[in-house]
């Protein structure tokens, strides 16, 4: 599966729908009517949150959980696993831990945000793991695509031919 989301035309797609879901939250927030819960990081914030909004913005919210963010890690999960799988050489194999973790944690996140809004908020309280889990292995998958990338541009440097 890595070596298939490493290939040029699978990083494009995964780049253009990360971009575009990412888009799209921004409909999901007017219709929620104000921030989404998974830029709250607690389970109390979240909870008051979810006191402030009447049903119809539930459901919104609800329906751009279930629909857009369980596309989103996916899609920049799969872009980040698939360029640490592409760049970073012989420690792709550890390095892309971080990128193949945060999609299980943000996926996590979203079920207990999604019981949430649906009724349920027994489980709401995760987020105080979840969310800054969430956070932390994103900005940690990030900063190693750009370890990858510079990997992989040292080793282009150091295996150019001498110029004659």
């Amino acid at each position: 599966m890595l070596n298939i989301i490493s290939r040029s035309w699978s990083l494009v797609t995964l780049f253009v729908a990360t971009i575009l879901i990412g888009y799209s939250f921004s409909f999901v927030q007017t219709a929620a009517g104000g921030p989404l819960l998974d830029v709250l990081g607690s389970g109390v914030e979240a909870k008051a949150r979810l006191v402030e909004m009447n049903a119809e913005q539930k459901q919104a919210h609800f329906w751009g959980t279930v629909l857009n963010d369980t596309a989103y890690p996916l899609a920049y999960g799969g872009l980040f696993a698939g360029l640490i799988w592409r760049f970073a050489g012989d420690l792709r194999r550890w390095f892309v831990l971080p990128a193949l973790a945060v999609i299980v944690v943000d996926l996590a996140e979203n079920t207990t945000q999604a019981m949430a809004l649906s009724g349920n908020d027994s489980l709401i309280g995760l987020k105080d793991i979840l969310t800054p889990a969430k956070f932390g292995l994103f900005f940690l998958a990030a900063f190693i695509v750009l370890i990858s990338i510079g990997l992989a541009i040292v080793r282009r440097v150091r295996n150019r031919p001498p110029a004659a």
